[in-house]
């Protein structure tokens, strides 16, 4: 939520700046920055890549960056925000709990009801929609036939 709330706060018009689980910022449905998360014994250790002055033009999908979206924010800055943002929500979660971090998530997130593709780490896949998170985290996806599958890891793809 750190990160998301750092963007908004510099993007010009950040309405369409939308989470994408589990990891991804999505800009107008373009891919505008990540998180990788690496658990290590008791510690966390946390990755962002936001693309800052550049975004890379892939074949397979839609990127962006700040500075196309006209923020003028350099990267040290956006270091500096997201630091202090990242503490008080970390201090937030210390004293509230998860719920305050999921809550915020869906309310940032695509909407109860888009049409998923779930690639899970066997490499099986889920098609279905996006009903909302658990409270540990967890996307649910209600499948076609009504069933709902929880996601603790893998790969979603907006369809």
């Amino acid at each position: 939520m750190a990160l998301e709330e750092t963007v908004r706060a510099v993007l010009p018009n950040a309405g369409a700046l939308r989470i994408k689980w589990p990891n991804d910022l999505l800009l107008d449905g373009a891919k505008l920055s990540g998180i990788l998360l690496e658990r290590v014994g008791e510690w966390v250790v946390i990755g962002f890549g936001v693309n800052v002055t550049y975004h890379p033009d892939l074949a397979d999908r839609a990127t962006t960056s700040l500075r196309a979206a006209g923020a003028t924010i350099d990267a040290a800055a956006l270091q500096g925000e997201l630091a202090a943002t990242l503490a008080q929500w970390h201090a937030r979660w210390q004293a509230e709990g998860l719920g305050p971090v999921t809550e915020r998530w869906r309310e940032r997130a695509h909407s109860p009801g888009t049409e998923l593709r779930a690639r899970l780490p066997d490499g099986s896949e889920w098609h279905g929609r996006y009903e909302t998170l658990d409270p540990g985290g967890a996307l649910v996806l209600r499948l076609a036939d009504g069933s709902a599958r929880v996601m603790h890891a893998g790969d979603i793809f907006l369809l």
